[in-house]
């Protein structure tokens, strides 16, 4: 699958937000949906659902699909769906392994819009502790 890198170093693109919809996976922060709701997004967090964070992958699936909801998450189990069944539709996949989360939330902080806008054009972004890698279609 062909993919673009962005390379993370002292130059940054800056890209304002444009209040796209996201649902984040239970293996991910609530502080990271407090993050992104105060940049105007519009984020659902596992922990908001009924089920919180025992909302099973195909419920996440659903909502995303009848929501139309990026999902965030560091599970390969949605890489795996998205390339086999395209569910859900569009995935940010956090492929950091073990961080803290100050260390995530700061990578989200900065790059955060950058990885927006290449959803204008790719359905499936990853981000890294270096890089953000497109996959293309």
């Amino acid at each position: 699958m062909p993919c673009l890198c962005l390379t993370f170093g002292k130059s940054q693109i800056n890209f304002k937000g444009c209040g796209m919809i996201f649902l984040i996976d239970a293996n991910l922060p609530y502080k990271l949906a407090l993050m992104l709701k105060n940049k105007g997004n519009d984020i659902l967090h596992t922990d908001d659902l009924p089920n919180k964070e025992r909302t099973t992958d195909n419920e996440i699936r659903d909502i995303s699909l009848n929501q139309n909801r990026i999902v965030i998450t560091k599970d390969s189990d949605f890489l795996d769906s998205h390339l086999v069944n395209r569910s859900p539709k569009k995935l940010l996949l956090v492929s950091t392994g073990n961080i803290i989360n100050k260390n995530l939330l700061l990578l989200f902080n900065k790059y955060f819009e950058t990885i927006i806008k290449l959803f204008d054009n790719y359905d499936l972004v990853e981000i890294t502790n270096h890089e953000i890698i497109v996959h293309e279609k």
